[in-house]
């Protein structure tokens, strides 16, 4: 197989009508891939025996049967065969979703539906090419669940007195079926806990699947989480597979689980009491097996008390609890954890960087981190882009001028003044959201909004 000689991400489309393939090219054309589009489930093959790509997009029905979807799971099945790091979203616009659920079981990352969303598409498509550059440079999950195994505990960066006894927690946790709620401030990594009791489980090899409830409004909440059918409700213009359904077998991570409307948090018990469930304007009963993962930097037993939160739901999701310290209470995971990005970045962007010089690491360790693990993520991968040397400057950071520049908010945008605000939001209140939120008069899913926009 020959690797292409570019850097530029190759996407290869497979469909057998051109005027699918057609608008596929345009709608791709300014994102800067190079694009093959093929007709036939031989031609992929041939393709993919040919050269490297780092996503293959794929109807599930050609011209041998067009509405059952085999022909695709078929060619799902060789191209596994052929290359099994490479990501596969099928799409389709006959028949069941089902069938598109099964192909995810089968091996392929995602799926969505024709009529397309261009937004939607790109946005799975960037996704899964990232996923598979990592898979190819070794950092696929399965082979980080793997050395979990051989080494008989989690492989977390986690060497601080504070962590341990999470560590020891996650070894136990890990193996079995029980639901677990994460708490912590944002930040802090709970979804990499999640990934990680997910890939100590004998659900490893099923899929698991995340769901921000923190970002979902009560009107679609249900609809994202359960499914709809065709008529259900005005924008209901086709099946929907729920979250829950794309889990069964396998984990579901509800990140911000506190967030859930209450009026919805008894449907969400009925599925964890009872294995049971309706998609939205169905009364056919579904059975799932799922394993529920939740996480949330909310004071839970607070919102219980305030009424927000049922009692007998926070029975079903704690089963246990794993409460994971902030940056600052683990300061000696500080420089492990800043190294260990840098690398990340060094090769993901193929830049020579070993190190920081000592002022860098000098701010490294002084900086409060109100944004936790997160927030150094963000900043060291901006300071690998910036730095022009082996080693990453103090400057590059870009840490010491946001506080030094308090004083000096007219010079400083818009966005950086907001950025501001909110780490001494988040500071102030010890990294609670909620009460950020508050302070600076958002609502809590308009400053997750804007976290995520800041990288905090």
């Amino acid at each position: 197989m020959k690797t292409p000689d570019s850097a530029t991400p190759r996407i290869l489309i497979a469909d057998d009508q051109p005027d699918v393939r057609e608008a596929l090219r345009l709608m791709l054309k300014g994102e800067e891939y190079q694009i093959e589009a093929v007709p036939s489930p031989e031609r992929v093959l041939g393709a993919l025996e040919e050269q490297d790509f780092d996503v293959l997009l794929m109807d599930l029905n050609y011209t041998r049967d067009t509405t059952s979807g085999e022909e695709g799971l078929e060619l799902l099945s060789q191209v596994q065969k052929l290359d099994s790091m490479l990501p596969v979203v099928v799409m389709t616009a006959w028949g069941s979703v089902e069938v598109a659920v099964e192909a995810m079981r089968r091996g392929a990352r995602d799926f969505i539906q024709k009529p397309w969303e261009n937004a939607r598409l790109l946005t799975i498509l960037r996704t899964q090419i990232e996923l598979g550059q990592a898979l190819r440079r070794g950092q696929r999950l399965e082979a980080e669940n793997r050395l979990l195994r051989a080494q008989g505990s989690p492989t977390l960066i986690a060497k601080s007195t504070a962590m341990q006894p999470i560590l020891q927690l996650i070894a136990q946790v890990g193996p079995s079926d029980a639901n677990v709620l994460i708490t912590g401030e944002h930040g802090t990594g709970k979804e990499v806990i999640a990934r990680t009791l997910h890939a100590l489980s004998p659900r490893a090899s099923t899929p698991m699947v995340i769901v921000n409830a923190g970002g979902l409004s009560e009107g679609v909440f249900e609809s994202e989480l359960f499914g709809h059918v065709k008529g259900a409700f005005t924008d209901a213009k086709m099946d929907r597979v729920g979250r829950f359904e794309l889990a069964d077998k396998g984990t579901l991570f509800l990140d911000e689980i506190a967030n859930v409307p209450l009026n919805q948090q008894a449907k969400l018990l009925r599925v964890l009491e009872t294995g049971e469930m309706e998609r939205v304007g169905s009364s056919k009963t579904r059975r799932v097996d799922v394993r529920l993962i939740s996480a949330t930097n909310a004071d839970i037993g607070t919102e219980v008390s305030a009424g927000r939160f049922r009692e007998d739901l926070l029975f079903r999701l704690n089963t246990v609890e794993i409460h994971l310290p902030p940056l600052r209470e683990r300061r000696e995971d500080i420089p492990l954890l800043a190294t260990h990005f840098l690398r990340q970045y060094s090769e993901r962007y193929r830049k020579t960087v070993n190190g920081f010089d000592g002022a860098a690491l000098q701010v490294i360790k002084d900086h409060p981190w109100p944004g936790n693990v997160r927030e150094m993520d963000h900043a060291v991968e901006r300071s690998v882009l910036l730095a022009q040397g082996n080693l990453v400057k103090a400057s590059d950071l870009g840490l010491r001028q946001i506080r030094e520049s308090t004083t000096r908010l007219e010079e400083m945008s818009l966005e950086d003044v907001e950025c501001l605000l909110i780490r001494k939001a988040l500071s102030r209140f010890d990294g609670n959201v909620s009460q950020a939120a508050q302070a600076l008069g958002l609502s809590r899913s308009g400053l997750y909004r804007r976290l995520q926009k800041y990288g905090l």
